[in-house]
């Protein structure tokens, strides 16, 4: 096997990266890596670390920064937080071009980070704690989630808490450990509370938001995901929230879930089914959420509205 095969091979797996390492043992010389690097053939992405096979000019994905930033900084190396979240798959935090990587105590204290988005921890995590996600070393669901709720405010906290539960990362029994992980630990008192009010059911982020308005608004919604089925058992939509005496609805409308105009059409038909069956249907997005009293006070008009029918 020629040189340019075996780092094909090691690339191949890392999203088409090479550290400098890698590519001296497979037999390239500082020169060629330097020659590779100035006719832009290699694009350096982190200290020490190329990528081989990405188009000029293009931007890296993220998937494949976050790899970088892990290989530059060596084998204990491993993202934390809201990168772990994201390798992971778990929805509630926005962490923009930042990647969060732990060394434990020496090594972090070490190391000089030049880039800047690279935001470098000094933790130690046990070997049962840290798992590849991607070939990417990262904390585990349960560790991660339980460090990001001691760091952040109430709503991305539970936004993190009900992602991870919906998408099947954590179970109820989960939670528990998590208390107990987070015993004695700074901000373990505010993220008690915070386990104490996730729900897996709620199915994104704003879902999420919209329902601790309610609950801050003191019209919390008596059921999550609330299917409503006519006479004959035919199912004429699902609500994201729902009361149901007054027989209201609320519906978070995200972009993704929403912003084609064949789920727009959809989401019309499904609500002119709910309204002709005696439903009131509200719609929430998440401007609406970055208002404290708007969301209750819709739906407090809402419920006042179906009572005096």
């Amino acid at each position: 096997m020629d040189r340019a095969e075996l780092l094909r091979s090691v690339t191949a797996v890392q999203d088409g990266l090479t550290t400098r390492a890698q590519a001296l043992r497979a037999g390239f010389s500082r020169h060629d890596i330097d020659h590779l690097v100035a006719v832009g053939q290699w694009r350096p992405l982190a200290r020490a670390v190329y990528l081989t096979d990405g188009r000029h000019g293009e931007p890296a994905a993220r998937r494949c920064r976050i790899r970088a930033a892990v290989l530059s900084l060596g084998p204990e190396a491993h993202v934390v937080f809201g990168t772990a979240a994201e390798l992971h798959g778990i929805a509630g935090l926005s962490c923009g071009d930042e990647v969060h990587v732990a060394l434990p105590g020496r090594a972090a204290k070490l190391t000089r980070v030049s880039d800047p988005a690279i935001v470098l921890h000094q933790l130690e995590h046990a070997p049962s704690a840290v798992r590849p996600v991607n070939g990417i070393a990262a904390t585990t669901p349960l560790w991660t989630v339980a460090e990001i709720i001691l760091r952040e405010q109430r709503y991305p906290a539970v936004a993190v808490l009900d992602s991870a539960l919906n998408r099947g990362m954590l179970t109820a029994e989960c939670l528990s450990m998590i208390r107990a992980l987070i015993r004695g630990r700074r901000g373990a008192v505010a993220a008690r509370g915070y386990l104490a009010e996730a729900d897996g059911r709620a199915q994104s982020p704003l879902e999420t938001r919209t329902r601790l308005r309610c609950v801050d608004g003191r019209v919390p919604p008596d059921v999550l995901q609330l299917e409503v089925r006519d006479g004959d058992g035919h199912l004429l939509g699902i609500g994201d929230l729902g009361w149901r005496g007054p027989r209201v609805l609320a519906e978070a409308d995200g972009r993704n879930a929403h912003g084609t105009p064949a789920a727009a059409f959809a989401d019309r038909r499904r609500q002119n089914r709910l309204v002709n069956a005696g439903w009131t249907v509200l719609r929430f997005t998440w401007a609406d959420t970055l208002q404290p009293d708007y969301i209750p006070w819709t739906v407090r008009q809402a419920l006042a509205m179906t009572r005096s029918r």
